[in-house]
């Protein structure tokens, strides 16, 4: 990674005054670690429900919080793929030995000092540096109370509707709380966008077909592979489209 590209954090702790500090001692040692912080969550089950709207590099994690504690928090990240480095922050100590078994990056004790801090991030820092986490390869659905992952490479089409994007594969549909301008940015030579509410697969791109005019100028729809439905390319986006598929 850029050594210039602040650590994107998520700090989760079960205590205010706690996420305050972490948040202020982050401010304090900005200038040799920079970082930015992209949430805060009570315990590890709003640690696990941010994660899936935003990238963090890292997570801050208290060991005892309520509904979800650090312990089952960082269990269940390290089974997600692209997972970040785990941090557990806690006021006892007799958690060690468990936090390395789950391969934390580091177990800083409360009071978490700013020098301690600086170092254990710088740590995170060199191993990204050593080896950059690969993109996700799954979209996390949540249907009737479990985790469903949808691979990246089976999705077809990504709809936005209201708050929600639907994304669409040979198979069937799934909803994604996510934004389609963070899956653009996240996966830009994997899809295409072709109107201001949808985005398609460029290798699942059979080609367009001539749909109209309007206003005196032709209307084109995409055409993609397994989807019978044809998709309406805007006339804003229709130069990009052209230039991507080197009509």
């Amino acid at each position: 990674m850029s050594p210039t590209r602040p650590l994107r954090v998520l700090i989760a702790d079960d205590e205010a005054p706690a996420r305050a500090r972490l948040r202020d001692l982050l401010g304090d040692i900005q200038h040799d670690q920079p970082t930015e912080i992209v949430g805060l969550a009570s315990n590890g089950q709003e640690a696990l429900r941010l994660l899936e709207t935003v990238g963090a590099d890292v997570v801050l994690a208290d060991v005892r919080m309520p509904v979800l504690d650090g312990v089952a928090f960082a269990r269940r990240v390290a089974e997600r793929p692209a997972a970040p480095r785990v941090i557990f922050t806690t006021a006892y100590d007799d958690y060690a030995v468990e936090a390395f078994e789950l391969a934390a990056t580091d177990y800083l004790v409360k009071p978490v000092r700013a020098e301690r801090l600086a170092a254990s991030l710088a740590r995170v820092r060199r191993a990204l540096e050593q080896g950059e986490a690969p993109p996700r390869q799954h979209f996390s659905v949540t249907e009737r109370g479990r985790i469903v992952l949808v691979p990246v490479g089976d999705v077809l089409v990504l709809r936005a509707e209201l708050k929600y994007v639907t994304a669409i594969t040979a198979e069937r549909e799934y909803v994604l709380d996510e934004s389609l301008v963070q899956i653009e940015q996240e996966f830009p030579q994997r899809f295409l966008r072709v109107h201001r509410s949808c985005l398609v697969a460029r290798e699942a791109v059979a080609g367009v077909e001539r749909a109209g005019e309007e206003g005196g100028e032709a209307r084109w729809d995409v055409v993609v592979r397994g989807l019978a439905e044809r998709l309406p390319i805007s006339r804003r986006q229709w130069p990009a489209v052209r230039q991507a598929l080197r009509l």
